[in-house]
């Protein structure tokens, strides 16, 4: 693969979060000068591995070892990929879904506070977010979800 290929490869596999942190740790003879197997893509490397136990039964700590991955990894790439084929094996977005302290309750707060006093700062808003509900959110998150609401019809 030429070299500028393999660069926007492993760009468009580090903003995806498929890139495989530790290529180097992928020893397994199919990742050795063959173009086609590419240690940096984890998406692969998993689903090499996982083909390895299943099809030609190699033992699970072999082939973690093998591909570069610890035991665990493989378990939970394992239930993945039944619980939801190879879709299951593309990384999923970590942390909350969602602003889940910014709750129906508290942005009625907010928005009661922006009307009466449509100049209040939004690092204010979060102090008395914190005095009213006892939880501590930061001001980007409201000031953001403010923007969301804005952009609402």
């Amino acid at each position: 693969m030429a070299e500028a290929a393999k660069t926007t490869k492993r760009r468009v596999l580090r903003q995806r979060g498929a890139l495989n942190p530790r290529p180097g740790a992928v020893t397994h003879v199919l990742f050795r000068d063959r173009e086609f197997f590419d240690p940096d893509d984890l998406v692969q490397v998993k689903y090499e591995m996982l083909r390895q136990v299943q099809v030609d039964r190699l033992p699970v700590s072999h082939a973690a070892q093998a591909f570069g991955l610890s035991r665990p990894s493989f378990y939970q790439a394992q239930a993945a990929l039944r619980r939801a084929g190879l879709a299951g094996l593309l990384p999923r977005k970590r942390g909350p879904r969602s602003g889940h302290k910014l709750t129906a309750d508290v942005m009625a707060l907010v928005s009661a506070a922006r009307a009466a006093e449509p100049v209040v700062s939004v690092r204010e808003l979060a102090r008395r977010v914190r005095a009213r509900f006892g939880v501590s959110v930061h001001p980007r998150s409201i000031a953001r979800q403010l923007s969301r609401q804005k952009k609402r019809p």
